[in-house]
């Protein structure tokens, strides 16, 4: 799986460069309500509704209806310009459309750059689960830029912040805690957070390019997931739903202390990230009248082996073991110690 990772805030330029390299008939933006007024280029842009409760089937059938009205070819070039929810849905239905057409990702906000523009997983949200049906198809280029980052909200860039915070517990124990020290409310340097991104994609790269159909060790990258995602079906099918890096971060304070628990993860580093998210990701909805709808959620989880729950977990940061069998008395003990953390 080859994609080629540009990092630049001169977003225009890199993608006339790779429109020139690959020669497309054709050139169609797909943006979401927001993120439209970005597109370059807007004679042929497809407009989605925004938000992960309509990342459906229905809203993946608009994009490829629109794509037949315009005459869309197997030759044609796809732009995703907007976040997770655009690069995953856009890049499915770019996938299926005609058997495959050529796209590329433009993430437009921080979790979009470290979480779905890169790696090559598509899909759409299914009966209540979270990317239930999807498909493996790496966008052959993508455009890593912090210079939308400046009107994103608050919420935004502390949900793409937990999955940098992920890369670096599965990498660099120093970058960490370096990472535990972030002030959401001091101006952006962008240069020095384009570099940090380059790093923390490169984890997730290096990875990918090991095991890209998630056959074995790509599995490390669902650390806080398994639990996290839970989390964000539960609230997505009551109608309220949480921003997804709210909902890993939450996992992975909960799969940090059934690391700690099962294979001795550190003590002081549970209560670092303890205290991270409790200061920035408080907002936690769930109750203990909640856990057995959780644990029926993780049950069905896309990673579960026969019924049983597994998680990706820790013996130290940098040292992640995959396929980890938990019990869900493991769970439901870790969502207590998980609740008293965050003062809930």
């Amino acid at each position: 799986m080859q994609q080629n990772l540009i990092f630049t805030n001169d977003v225009e330029e890199a993608i006339e460069r790779i429109k020139t390299c690959l020669a497309p008939n054709m050139t169609v933006y797909i943006a979401d309500i927001n993120t439209a007024r970005f597109a370059f280029g807007k004679e042929r842009l497809i407009v989605i509704p925004d938000g992960d409760e309509n990342k459906t089937l229905e809203t993946v059938k608009h994009v490829w209806d629109e794509m037949e009205r315009m005459g869309v070819t197997r030759r044609s070039l796809a732009i995703n310009l907007g976040g997770g929810m655009v690069c995953d849905l856009g890049g499915f239905a770019a996938a299926t459309f005609k058997r495959g057409m050529r796209f590329i990702n433009v993430p437009t906000t921080l979790l979009g750059v470290v979480d779905a523009a890169v790696g090559g997983k598509t899909g759409f949200n299914y009966n209540g689960l979270k990317n239930e049906i999807g498909a493996f198809a790496p966008a052959s280029d993508v455009v890593i830029s912090t210079c939308f980052f400046d009107t994103l909200p608050l919420q935004e860039m502390k949900s793409g912040f937990a999955e940098v915070l992920k890369h670096a517990m599965l990498s660099d124990r120093d970058e960490f805690l370096r990472l535990l020290n972030h002030d959401f409310h001091a101006p952006i340097d962008h240069n020095d957070l384009l570099e940090r991104l380059r790093r923390s994609v490169q984890v997730k790269v290096d990875i990918v390019a090991r095991d890209p159909n998630e056959q074995g060790e790509r599995k490390a990258l669902n650390l806080g997931h398994t639990v996290g995602h839970a989390f964000e079906s539960l609230a997505m099918k009551r109608g309220k739903p949480v921003p997804h890096g709210y909902a890993v971060a939450w996992g992975l304070v909960t799969e940090a202390v059934l690391s700690h628990l099962l294979l001795k993860f550190p003590s002081e580093d549970v209560h670092y990230l303890g205290n991270f998210v409790r200061d920035n990701y408080r907002d936690f909805p769930f109750t203990c009248d909640d856990y057995d709808e959780l644990l029926e959620l993780m049950h069905h989880d896309k990673k579960s082996r026969n019924g049983e729950i597994t998680c990706t977990l820790l013996a130290a940061i940098g040292d992640y073991r995959i396929d980890q069998t938990v019990t869900p008395d493991d769970i439901t003990a870790t969502l207590d110690i998980l609740r008293d953390i965050l003062g809930v």
